[in-house]
């Protein structure tokens, strides 16, 4: 979701409350966050957000309390605190107006220092986009896929959040970045011989040497991801 020391960061105070909004017709998707997020902090306490009462209904069963619950709630986090705030897939049918409205009504519910990450993935979670935001607004943008079921990075355009889907059209900075990228990855494409993550390695190294501003390394390139500053696809 977001690199490793950020999550560190934020659950670093005492029984750190994190929100998983809209999580779906089943929990599984906060289920396996709260397990994740245990593992670098043993106190987290995870709520799974729905506005569908029958939704919450049925992930109840799936609650540990406190460690884990679930409630009804949306964009004003049922009058939580939470220290970060996952959404995806909860304002692919907003506009981007409301969309921008929706980051400000979650942003200003956070806990001091919290953070918000809203973006968009495939059904399988193979193809993400990501915007991480704090108090003041984006900090950073995300691709992630599985390097084998892309043929080119641009392949993740149609899972871009709202803020950017629209804007992917000659002219604004995030449909110069994936074109920049989907450079880089034909020109890495002798290193296919070492495996699709190689390749994508290859490519994220050759578009920071091209000098974006990519923010994370080797390490969250072999995941398929890739980070850069916000200011680098923000839209004109």
């Amino acid at each position: 979701m977001v690199g490793s020391a950020v999550v560190r960061e934020v659950l670093s105070g005492p029984e750190p409350l994190v929100v998983d909004l809209g999580y779906g017709a089943t929990p599984v998707t906060t289920v396996e966050m709260a397990a994740r997020l245990r593992a670098v902090c043993a106190g987290v306490r995870v709520l799974g957000l729905e506005i569908d009462p029958e939704r919450v209904e049925a992930a109840k069963p799936s609650a540990d309390p406190p460690r884990l619950e679930f409630r009804r709630g949306g964009f004003e986090l049922a009058g939580a605190r939470p220290v970060l705030v996952r959404a995806f897939n909860v304002l692919r049918q907003y506009t981007e107006a409301e969309s921008a409205s929706s980051w400000a009504t979650m942003l200003d519910r956070l806990a001091p220092g919290g953070l918000l990450v809203e973006g968009t993935c495939d059904e399988i979670g193979r193809r993400c986009a990501w915007v991480t935001l704090d108090a003041t607004g984006p900090r950073t943008f995300t691709v992630a896929c599985l390097p084998s079921g892309v043929e080119r990075p641009s392949d993740v355009a149609e899972r871009l959040p709202k803020a950017l889907i629209h804007r992917n059209v000659p002219g604004e900075r995030v449909h110069d970045f994936l074109s920049a990228l989907d450079a880089c990855w034909a020109t890495a494409a002798p290193f296919a011989a070492f495996g699709p993550r190689a390749r994508w390695v290859e490519a994220a190294r050759l578009l920071a040497e091209d000098g974006w501003p990519v923010l994370d390394t080797r390490k969250r390139w072999r995941l398929g991801e890739l980070t850069l500053d916000w200011s680098a696809v923000a839209p004109r």
